[in-house]
C-alpha cells in the first residue's frame, strides 16, 4: 500500500491487487488512442486485460446527438451502458488504460459527472500492472445487471459559451493539457480543419508533465509546482481543456488530488473552439 492510495481519485497497482477479490469492486479498461497511434483498444482488451475488467468504449458511450468527438453521454445512456456492464450502486470502480495514465481519467471524470464518486484511476495503468507480472486474462467477464442511480453534476462541465465568457472576464484559469507545440500553434492539429493555437488567456500544462516516466502521477507537491510554474493561479476556479476532452481529465484528476475542488472540464475542447472562426485564437 502507499500513502497516496485514495479510492476516490487514484490507487496503486498494489492496492488493486489487494482488493481485486472484493465483491463490490469493478474494474474498467478505458483504453483509447489517438488515430495516429496505430493501436486498437478493443483488440488489445480482448487479447489481455486485468481479471474481471469490463471494456468502456469512450467513442460509443457518448452523446450521439453531437458532431463533436466523444462528448459526455446523456445520463440515461450512461445508466443503460453501466447496467449492461454490471456496474451500479455500491460498487467501487477502478479505471485503467493501456497508456499508463491517459484516457482512464476521462472515464473517472464521466463517473463523477454522473454523481458517482467511488471511482479511482489505476496509477500507471495496464503497463505498470503487466511490468509487475500481475495476472491478466483474455476471457470476457461474467456480467450481471446492477441498478445504478445517477445525478448529473452540471458544475463539472462547461460548454463553449461558458468558456468564452470565462476567457473574456478572466474569472477562471483555463488550463490546456495539449503539448506545448500544439498550444503555441507551432504543430498541426491531429483533427483536420482545426485552426492552430489556444484559447486567449489560457495556460499550458501538458498532461505528460504531471506524470513520472512510468506513467504514474507525480506526488501532490510536484503537481502543484508544475501548475504554478505554468502561471496558474490555484486560488481561482479552473477549467481544463485539451484536444477533445480526454487528457483534460488528467489535469482534472491532478487538481482533485491537490485538493483544488473548484474545477470543471470543457467538453468540446479544441475540437470545438478551433472549429469556429468567430472565436479568438492566440498563438505563441
Amino acid at each position: 500500500m502507499t500513502l497516496a492510495d485514495d479510492p476516490k481519485t487514484l490507487v496503486s497497482t498494489a492496492w488493486l491487487a489487494a482488493h481485486r477479490s472484493d465483491p463490490d469492486l469493478r474494474v474498467i479498461d478505458a483504453s483509447w488512442y489517438l488515430p495516429d497511434a496505430g493501436r486498437d483498444a478493443k483488440a488489445e482488451y480482448k487479447a489481455a486485460h486485468i481479471l474481471g475488467a469490463r471494456f468502456f468504449d469512450i467513442d460509443e458511450i457518448t452523446d450521439s446527438r453531437s458532431n463533436l468527438p466523444h462528448m459526455a453521454p446523456p445520463p440515461e445512456k450512461f445508466v443503460s451502458r453501466m447496467r449492461a456492464m454490471g456496474i451500479g450502486d455500491g460498487h467501487q470502480v477502478v479505471v485503467y488504460d493501456g497508456s499508463g495514465l491517459f484516457s482512464a481519467a476521462r472515464v473517472w471524470w464521466t463517473f463523477r459527472l454522473m454523481g458517482k464518486t467511488d471511482v479511482a484511476v489505476l496509477d500507471g495503468g495496464f503497463p505498470k500492472w503487466q511490468a509487475e507480472g500481475r495476472e491478466v486474462e483474455d476471457m470476457p467477464p461474467v456480467l450481471r445487471d446492477r441498478h445504478i442511480t445517477v445525478s448529473r453534476q452540471h458544475a463539472l462541465v462547461k460548454d463553449v459559451t461558458q468558456v468564452a465568457h470565462a476567457a473574456k472576464l478572466g474569472e477562471a484559469e483555463i488550463i490546456d493539457a495539449r503539448s506545448a507545440a500544439r498550444f503555441k500553434g507551432e504543430a498541426p492539429e491531429p483533427r483536420p480543419g482545426l485552426r492552430a493555437g489556444h484559447i486567449p488567456g489560457s495556460k499550458n500544462v501538458p498532461y505528460a508533465s504531471l506524470l513520472n516516466p512510468d506513467g504514474t502521477m507525480k506526488p501532490v507537491a510536484d503537481l502543484r509546482a508544475v501548475f504554478e510554474a505554468a502561471g496558474v493561479n490555484l486560488s481561482k476556479p479552473a477549467i481544463t481543456s485539451c484536444g477533445s476532452g480526454v487528457t483534460a481529465a488528467v489535469l482534472s484528476l491532478a487538481l482533485e488530488r491537490m485538493g483544488h475542488k473548484n474545477h470543471a472540464l470543457y467538453d468540446g475542447s479544441w475540437a470545438e473552439w478551433g472549429m469556429y472562426e468567430d472565436l479568438a485564437v492566440e498563438k505563441g
